[in-house]
């Protein structure tokens, strides 16, 4: 639903320099100011709610347009609420220029509470063409206190604020947005550099060039430096003593060996248990690989300040890949990578490499009471581990041709490839089948359902041979018996059923009812397939379905008749109110969480902020313990293992979510909280620490 009403403009004054902090009402319920939203709204109490009832993947948004000059102010204040229950609220305050240009900041909000945002508004640069010559980044350097902005503050068209997409009917309260002129927001130094100054600004080694830090790597004896602390460290402060093998609870009540790892419900709690018959609670990270910071060369050249020649020993990292992300660039048509983590890494391990890095992944994982190497990972580490550990397959068989290009949507469960291409996927991994060691299967990614209706309606819009439209059209002719009947009901004049097997454009605005109901019967076959497939092909492994971040209830329902786990990546600050839709009892496993900090040189902190490493590291604590407490969590895993590149991968994304750097560096503070939960995980989950 679309509520507009009369345009918003309102055009600020610089607000006068010096004195007291002075505060300029941008939007407001009290004073009437008119907006636009796209989604569901309603309005409470001098409150604008915000409601996730969209049929795409698409947030609802508050929308302001207008004419703005915020070049005399310093921050803007947002007052946001939260009222769901147990779930966390990430918001997103965006504004654009007129020209081309944005401004972003992102802010996590608890459930039940109330925030007052101050969003700083930092000057750009002294010298644009500096801007003109950054591309290919998710944050740039021109980055302050988590704001991404490459805009001019004095020419702002629109503002908008959002959320991510949760379960339908989370909602998002905005009860105010002004602009404080006070005191001015402090720019990094290269906020003034020349062109010639600022550029290069990437050294040999990944880093920025233009800031110092902690732990930040000078030159290549560093990392051999580096590398003794930490194995002295290791010496020095070992590793948890009540581990199974497998990395199961050696001190806790033995439960039935099953030669794999299944998951039952003991005592009120769900946990995982190991072959052996060990308790097992899955303290893992996700995309362990040395190659974590590849990055686009091409036409980025001058990013960089000492590239090797191609046929330098160092040459080689040209041509190493992270084979699971390969594809995308690829795809993308991304001609020229380096990879600098794998560099660093030959450089601080020899010439084997590969072999001593998987060694050292294995020896801290242990260490710090990290038992699980989750999906996305290189399977020339985990499957010489022993180490439990997780796959993840995306189905290639053909997808439903009408839905929109840019989702994630399912696979055509009725066509007849969908199992055929499953199963073939899975005997790819032959060694995976037969190991205990694989406890399961994450089966596609981030699937986008859409509302209620939206699988059938983007069916309806699929050719006629569409296996599922075939379907669709089948279960119309057993409900309704003639075109008429349906006609009827659908106030549409289709002369036979071929017609409507050939009708592609819609609308069909009286086939909503249809469209909810087969959807239901299009999910339901893609999760009945999916755990017969798996099943029949890879016995004794677990389903761990496809790792929700946006979905609807109906959805959840469905996927626990046949998932053995349901996972969620679930970017919060804590789990402590994490329930499941009513009537749903299911273990659930956490695919991805992670906390970052942009001051040790990276320019982006994440999907939840923290403002320095420190801050990083008691979120973490606090997440996984919440993790812990809870009855429904089996476990959580850490988004991810290393650092994205400084200068961004395929996409852009550059996030600070390591626990080491591009150098191999471990972030002491967030690790030492890892090692401090791990070593306690299972008194801690029994409630005895």
């Amino acid at each position: 639903m679309k509520f507009v009403t009369s345009l918003f403009l309102i055009t600020l004054m610089s607000a006068c320099s010096g004195g007291p902090k002075q505060e300029r009402p941008i939007f407001s319920i009290s004073n009437n100011d008119p907006f636009s939203v796209e989604g569901a709204s309603h309005l409470k109490g001098g409150v604008l709610w915000i409601q996730d009832s969209s049929d795409t993947q698409n947030p609802p948004v508050l929308q302001l347009n207008g004419s703005w000059d915020f070049t005399g102010s310093d921050h803007l204040k947002v007052v946001l609420i939260n009222a769901n229950g147990p779930e966390n609220i990430n918001a997103v305050f965006r504004m654009e220029g007129d020209g081309n240009g944005t401004f972003q900041a992102k802010k996590s909000i608890r459930a039940k509470d109330t925030v007052t945002w101050y969003v700083p508004l930092p000057k750009l640069p002294g010298n644009p063409e500096i801007l003109d010559d950054l591309h290919g980044m998710r944050a740039t350097p021109l980055r302050v206190d988590g704001v991404t902005s490459d805009m001019d503050l004095s020419n702002v068209g629109k503002i908008s604020v959002s959320f991510d997409k949760w379960l339908k009917g989370t909602k998002l309260g905005i009860q105010e947005i002004s602009s404080i002129h006070g005191e001015p927001v402090n720019s990094p130094k290269w906020f003034t550099m020349a062109h010639g100054d600022f550029f290069p600004f990437i050294d040999s080694f990944g880093q920025f060039i233009h800031k110092d830090w902690p732990g930040k790597t000078k030159d290549d004896n560093d990392l051999l430096i580096d590398l003794q602390d930490e194995l002295a460290f290791m010496e020095k402060h070992p590793g948890p003593d009540d581990r199974s093998r497998y990395g199961g609870w050696s001190k806790g009540a033995p439960q039935i060996a099953k030669g794999h790892f299944y998951v039952d419900k003991i005592d009120g709690k769900w946990w995982m248990v190991d072959p052996d018959g060990h308790l097992f609670w899955s303290h893992g990270v996700v995309r362990v690989t040395p190659s974590s910071a590849v990055t686009i060369i091409d036409d980025r050249e001058h990013f960089f300040e000492a590239l090797p020649a191609a046929d330098q020993p160092l040459g080689k990292f040209y041509q190493t890949k992270d084979e699971f992300m390969y594809r995308y660039y690829k795809s993308w048509d991304v001609e020229r990578t380096y990879d600098f983590s794998s560099a660093n890494i030959y450089k601080k391990y020899g010439d084997n490499w590969r072999g001593e890095y998987g060694e050292m992944v294995g020896a801290r994982l242990r260490n710090w009471g990290m038992n699980t190497i989750s999906a996305g990972s290189d399977p020339n580490i985990y499957r010489k581990l022993e180490v439990p550990y997780s796959d993840r397959i995306e189905l290639n068989s053909p997808r439903i041709a009408g839905a929109p290009d840019h989702l994630n949507v399912i696979r055509d469960p009725f066509h007849h490839e969908f199992k055929q291409k499953f199963r073939e996927q899975l005997l790819e991994r032959k060694q995976e089948l037969e190991s205990p060691w694989c406890y399961g299967y994450f089966v596609d990614n981030k699937l986008v359902w859409g509302a209620d209706h939206d699988l059938g309606r983007w069916v309806l819009k699929s050719p006629g041979t569409q296996p599922a439209k075939i379907a669709f059209i089948r279960h119309l002719k057993n409900k309704y018996g003639t075109i008429s009947d349906l006609n009827s009901v659908w106030k549409t004049s289709f002369g036979d059923w071929d017609e409507l097997l050939a009708e592609q454009d819609g609308p069909f605005n009286n086939a909503l009812g249809d469209c909810m109901e087969f959807s239901a019967i299009l999910i339901e076959e893609y999760f009945k397939k999916v755990a017969s497939t798996m099943e029949g092909t890879a016995p004794g492994k677990l389903n761990l379905g496809c790792r929700y971040v946006t979905v609807n209830e109906r959805v959840l329902h469905i996927a626990a008749k046949y998932s053995d786990v349901l996972t969620f990546d679930l970017f919060w600050d804590s789990l402590s109110g994490f329930q499941l839709p009513k009537g749903i009892d299911k273990p659930v496993l956490i695919g991805e969480f992670h906390f970052g900090a942009t001051d040790r040189g990276l320019f982006h902190p994440g999907l939840n902020p923290r403002p320095d490493q420190r801050e990083r590291g008691l979120a973490y604590e606090e997440y996984v313990r919440s993790a812990l407490k809870n009855p429904l969590v089996v476990g959580t895993a850490w988004h991810q293992f290393s650092d994205q590149a400084t200068t961004g991968r395929f996409d852009g994304e550059n996030f600070q979510d390591g626990l080491t750097d591009v150098c191999d560096h471990v972030y002491w503070e967030t690790v030492k909280k890892v090692k401090e939960v791990g070593s306690n995980l299972y008194p801690i989950r029994n409630g005895l620490k």
